[in-house]
Parts: structure tokens; C-alpha cells; sequence
């Protein structure tokens, strides 16, 4: 397992989308675990794939109590709305109000290539949009609700905020 650079957002693998992925073997195997290395180094709350230059629809987010991976995810369901802060580990120094569903059911395949479903309120639904809208090539200053509400933080106040808010 490694810790893996992480891309910013000129980088232009994160305005392409993600290809699925053909079959869960142990080359995304060994991908899932070095994003979940990189994300923990980082800190975030979650890193999709191409955030560390692989362009597959490949997703990790850690909650207080879980870690969700992710493969081909699509969202099933939403409900709900919620306005919040988000930062991002490739738009380092910058949180902004995005407006995203307050609910949602994600499902992929986990790691051992099994269907599973996520549901997610609050910031695990909003870290699952925030990861799947990379996977799209959408960065969340894609989303803002308004560009005022973009502004610079500290590296400390990022890391602080990450804990509450994006990926």
C-alpha cells in the first residue's frame, strides 16, 4: 500500500469521466487501498480515483465508524436538500457552499466485486455526490451556489473543515 500524489485541479484527467471498470481484480484492489492511504495521509473524507491520476470510476470515503468503497457507482436515489460547505484535496485552500441532495441511495460493487448499496444522509450524502460528481469530471466549484461563497483557508482550517465537510 502507498500514499499516492494527489492531483489539483489543473490537472486535466479531472475534468474527463471515468471509465467503468471491466472486472474487480486485485490491480483495484491494490488501488482501493492506496487511495484509502492517500485519503487517511491526506486527511479527507473520501478521494475518487482520478484525484490520483487513474481514470476508473473508483471511489473511497471513511466516516467516524465505516469506510465505503465503491466501483461504477451510480446514484439510485435521492431526497432531500441540503446547503454546506465543501473543500476538496485537489482544490487545496478553498471551501464554498455547494447545494446537494440531503439523502441518497449509491450502488457499485465493492472490493471483492459484490453489488452493494450505500445509503447516505448528511455528509456521507454529500461526500458520495462530491466523489461521484469526480468520477464525472466535476469539481464542486463546479456546484457552488454562488461564487461569493468561495473563499481561502488555511491549510489548518482546511483539515479542520474536511472533518465536517467534502472530500
Amino acid at each position: 500500500m502507498a500514499v499516492l500524489p494527489i492531483l489539483t485541479q489543473e490537472a486535466p484527467i479531472l475534468r474527463q469521466k471515468a471509465k467503468r471498470v471491466a472486472r474487480v481484480d486485485s490491480s483495484i484492489r491494490k488501488l482501493i487501498d492506496d487511495m484509502v492511504d492517500t485519503m487517511i495521509a491526506a486527511p479527507g473524507v473520501g478521494l475518487a480515483a482520478p484525484q490520483v491520476g487513474v481514470g476508473l470510476r473508483v471511489l473511497v470515503i471513511k466516516t467516524d465508524t465505516n469506510l465505503h468503497t465503491l466501483v461504477n457507482p451510480e446514484m439510485v436515489k435521492w431526497e432531500g436538500e441540503q446547503i454546506g460547505l465543501e473543500g476538496c484535496l485537489s482544490v487545496p485552500g478553498y471551501v464554498g457552499e455547494v447545494k446537494r441532495y440531503m439523502q441518497v441511495v449509491a450502488r457499485g460493487l465493492n472490493r471483492q466485486g459484490k453489488t452493494v448499496k450505500i445509503k447516505g444522509d448528511a455528509l456521507l450524502a454529500r461526500a458520495i455526490q462530491h466523489e461521484i460528481d469526480h468520477l464525472d469530471g466535476i469539481l464542486f466549484t463546479d456546484r457552488l451556489t454562488s461564487l461569493d461563497t468561495l473563499r481561502k483557508v488555511e491549510p489548518e482550517e482546511q483539515e479542520k473543515e474536511a472533518e465536517l465537510v467534502g472530500a
